[in-house]
This record gives structure tokens, C-alpha cells and sequence, in this order.
């Protein structure tokens, strides 16, 4: 990836090439493919590049001590990742950054006041057509959104069953 200009950093290199992403699939001769793989129950991993966009974009915000908050893991895979990148993967927010890997309807304002100041979310928006949104909160508790790049995710939660079940 980092041959195709996928990963910039050294940093997000070393750490992808840490976790050895075939513990985290079913098939693992299928391990490295570029592509979303399912992983039961509903749930994919995504594709590596995926991952290593989610990673690059944080990563101003990915420093020893920083607070991570990863959100639909599904696999676990980028949060072996970011534990490479910020060693202190504790639960309590607020949180310097927070990756969503699944695709949540609209923006969850929760998520968003979870932010430290500063800090960045890096999360697919959106339920038939789809974009990954960064979300950044300055110092002074601003938020801007940037909308990155054209997405397919599974949902962050299946709705279909939430109906049905009258949630």
C-alpha cells in the first residue's frame, strides 16, 4: 500500500505490519486481498486500504497516551492497530480520536461530543449512499466536518432487526 501512495507515513506502516491481519479473518490465505472480508454475524473487516485511510487521517492525533475510541471493531484488527500508535487504549472519554468502521444513518451527535478539543472522528455517514466524514473539534469546542470520499460500510447497527424487534 505504501508503494501505491496508500500509506504516507512510517509510522501507520509499522503498525499495520504489526498486527498480522490473518488472525482476524476466516480464511487467512485471503488475509491480505484488498477487499472487505465477512466475518460473521452480519459483520465484514474492511479492506486494508480502508483501514490505512482511517489510520492516515488520524493519525495528527495519534500520539503515545492519546485516547482512541474505535467504534463497530467488528474484527478487532484496527484496534491492535492504533494500540501500536497511541499504547494506552483506555475506554473513558473524551478521546483524541475515534474511528466508526461501520456506517452509522446520520451523524451521531453522542460520538461528536465524545471529541476531546482538539480531536478528529473519522466515520462513514450515510445508509444507500455513503461518505466518510472527518469530524474535527478545535480547541475552543468547534466542530467542522469534512466529507473525504464515496463509502460502502455495512450499518452500525442492523436496523432491519431493530424494527422489527420495535427498538
Amino acid at each position: 500500500m505504501a508503494k501505491h501512495g496508500l500509506i504516507n507515513s512510517e509510522r501507520v506502516q509499522a503498525a499495520m505490519k504489526r498486527v498480522d491481519r490473518a488472525n482476524y479473518v476466516r480464511n487467512p490465505h485471503e488475509a491480505y486481498e484488498d477487499s472487505p472480508q465477512r466475518i460473521g454475524h452480519g459483520a465484514t473487516i474492511s479492506a486494508p486500504h480502508m483501514h490505512a485511510h482511517a489510520v492516515e487521517y488520524l493519525l495528527p492525533l495519534l500520539h503515545p497516551g492519546a485516547r482512541v475510541l474505535d467504534v463497530g471493531s467488528g474484527s478487532g484488527y484496527l484496534c491492535g492497530v492504533l494500540h501500536y500508535l497511541v499504547t494506552d487504549l483506555d475506554s473513558g472519554g473524551p478521546y483524541d480520536a475515534i474511528h466508526v468502521g461501520a456506517a452509522a444513518p446520520t451523524m451521531p451527535q453522542a460520538l461528536v461530543d465524545q471529541l476531546a478539543r482538539p480531536g478528529r472522528m473519522f466515520i462513514p455517514v450515510g445508509e444507500e449512499a455513503q461518505a466518510i466524514i472527518q469530524v474535527d473539534k478545535d480547541v475552543d469546542g468547534n466542530v467542522t466536518q469534512k466529507e473525504l470520499f464515496d463509502v460502502m460500510y455495512v450499518p452500525l447497527t442492523d436496523q432491519e432487526k431493530q424494527r422489527t424487534a420495535g427498538l
